[in-house]
């Protein structure tokens, strides 16, 4: 009897059209008076889109408008990108940094861990232990976080957390405080889980209350806390009674999704306030409810964002029934909302030590302060937090905490207090979009000039 033989696949078939049509990137400093145009050709393939914003983002980029075409096997891009100052990007290393990430020879991972300046926690951090934790948030719940592991002699080296109609995800990088080493003993990774999970479960026995995993290595923190908190379906929640809106009645999300029948597309459109990162946001929610965006334009106008997107699910078909349109428009109305922290911005920075957050946390705790989003990072030896705070019901914290506050640690250490604008201030201008995200290194320079 003939043998029958699996048909042979060469491996690098699959890179085949990359090789023969390699990526062409070019950064425009000429073309336009008051910003820099990054063009992107490339051959299509899934995600590459989410790929090329999540690098331009990740450089503290603001993109003020894009133009997308992807129909068919070829992906072409324009962005228009300024930097924090509303300026064009002029430095070298960074125009070097994105022709390389998204050229030929581009390899993520490795530029990004590679890419000097860059704070751990914002991309790749090394040595380190990641522990995800998701569950109900509650006043002081960070506080009761950081002192489990600071007594479990972990040691805090970044961390991201974001809260949303009442749901706390949190990444949480650490090492172990004498070798300086992920932790890879089971036993003392078993300890930290359980009682993590005690704390994330409270007084509840709900199995949604809270869940706690580890891994190593690599991974982007600003996705993966969006597909924490979609997987924990926080879309859903409606927010809390106490809860503040952080969006004036101007500014709430505007979100519509209607039927292109001449291509055979579904339209999402988007005008909501501008602010860093949002083209990132939304395209990350929509790469993970398995759309892909064949067309899309995105465009500032003052202080307003507008953004379409054309779109069809992974196996071809649009959005055509209303349960599907009202979840993408949940789904994207969060995403929107997720990094929207409004109150007082804490900034500070330490010599770092084994247990700093936790020595913070609980400072903020017992002077009556809720952490709504926190940023947390080291580099070299500094320990920078960053912190948006409000009292325990949710409301503006009171000068007079702020100045214990300072009493209390300003003379150990570097303590700044910026205002974010409440949803009665008055409509902001467009270069106020630092203010809502976080920029670690320029945070230390400002801190160690």
């Amino acid at each position: 009897m003939a043998r029958v033989c699996s048909p042979y696949f060469d491996p690098e078939y699959e890179n085949l059209s990359t090789r023969i049509n390699p990526p062409r990137v070019s950064v425009d400093n000429s073309s336009c008076s008051d910003c820099t145009l990054v063009k992107v050709d490339s051959v299509n393939k899934p995600g590459i889109l989410l790929e090329v914003v999540q690098i331009l983002t990740d450089l503290d980029l603001i993109i003020t408008k894009a133009y997308i075409s992807s129909d068919g096997g070829w992906f072409m891009d324009v962005f228009h990108v300024t930097d924090q100052q509303g300026k064009k990007v002029t430095d070298s290393k960074t125009i070097d940094y994105i022709e390389k990430a998204l050229g030929p020879k581009g390899h993520i991972t490795d530029l990004l861990n590679a890419w000097p300046g860059k704070g751990v926690g914002v991309h790749s951090i090394g040595d380190h232990t990641a522990i995800e934790l998701i569950g109900r948030d509650r006043p002081g719940l960070l506080s009761e976080i950081s002192a489990v592991l600071a007594n479990l002699h972990f040691n805090v080296i970044a961390a991201d957390v974001w809260t949303h109609n009442g749901r706390i995800a949190c990444v949480v990088y650490v090492n172990d405080d004498t070798t300086c080493q992920p932790v890879e003993d089971q036993a003392r990774l078993s300890t930290m889980e359980e009682q993590l999970k005690n704390i994330l479960r409270g007084c509840e026995d709900d199995e949604k209350v809270g869940r706690t995993s580890f891994s190593m290595g690599f991974t982007h923190v600003d996705r993966r806390l969006h597909q924490m908190l979609f997987a924990d379906r926080d879309y859903e929640g409606g927010g809390l009674a106490h809860e503040v809106d952080h969006f004036p009645p101007c500014f709430q999300p505007k979100i519509t999704i209607e039927r292109c029948e001449e291509k055979g597309y579904s339209v999402v459109s988007v005008r909501c306030k501008d602010r860093a990162k949002l083209m990132f946001d939304i395209v990350c929610t929509l790469t993970d409810m398995q759309y892909v965006v064949f067309h899309a334009t995105i465009s500032s106008d003052g202080p307003y964002a507008s953004q379409e997107y054309f779109i069809r699910h992974m196996d071809g078909c649009t959005l055509d029934t209303e349960g599907e349109k009202e979840r993408a428009i949940k789904c994207i109305d969060a995403a929107i909302r997720r990094r929207v922290s409004e109150g007082l911005r804490l900034e500070l920075c330490a010599k770092d030590r084994v247990g700093l957050l936790s020595e913070l946390t609980r400072i903020l705790r017992e002077n009556g302060l809720s952490v709504t989003r926190a940023g947390v990072t080291t580099i070299g030896d500094q320990g920078i937090n960053i912190f948006y705070v409000r009292d325990s019901s949710g409301n503006s914290v009171d000068i007079k905490t702020i100045e214990a506050l300072r009493k209390e640690i300003g003379h150990t250490m570097m303590f700044n207090v910026k205002k974010v604008p409440t949803s009665s201030a008055e409509v902001p201008e467009t270069k106020g979009w630092a203010k809502t995200s976080f920029f670690f290194g320029n945070l230390l320079e400002r801190f160690l000039a």
